[in-house]
């Protein structure tokens, strides 16, 4: 991954694997693992109040990528999962409205 805001790519990836993130001091947080295709990537997301963990594996999402590392207690997250807030300000995850190719960049 880049360490620059220029490089930032939009991809579409698979959740595989979410728990809670108890370490952290954000309410809602959520440790993800995403498949992007070529490639596995971590994203903390804050998602609690609107998805329960077991309902998020499978789902496929949009991400950013290329923005670098944050390190949030003992995880490192390297892509930002995107999402828009619902009426009460929570997250409501971006994805494509039906499947698509895993890694396929937004144009």
């Amino acid at each position: 991954m880049s360490d620059g805001p220029f490089d930032t790519t939009f991809q579409v990836g698979e959740i595989v694997d979410a728990e809670p993130f108890e370490e952290a001091r954000t309410e809602a947080l959520v440790k993800l693992e995403i498949n992007l295709g070529e490639e596995i990537v971590h994203s903390a997301a804050q998602l609690g109040f609107n998805y329960e963990i077991d309902e998020l594996p499978g789902r496929q999402v949009l991400c950013a990528t290329n923005l670098g590392t944050v390190q949030i207690a003992d995880f490192t997250s390297e892509a930002l999962t995107i999402g828009v807030p619902d009426e009460d300000g929570n997250p409501v995850l971006v994805a494509p409205d039906s499947a698509v190719p895993l890694g396929g960049e937004l144009y």
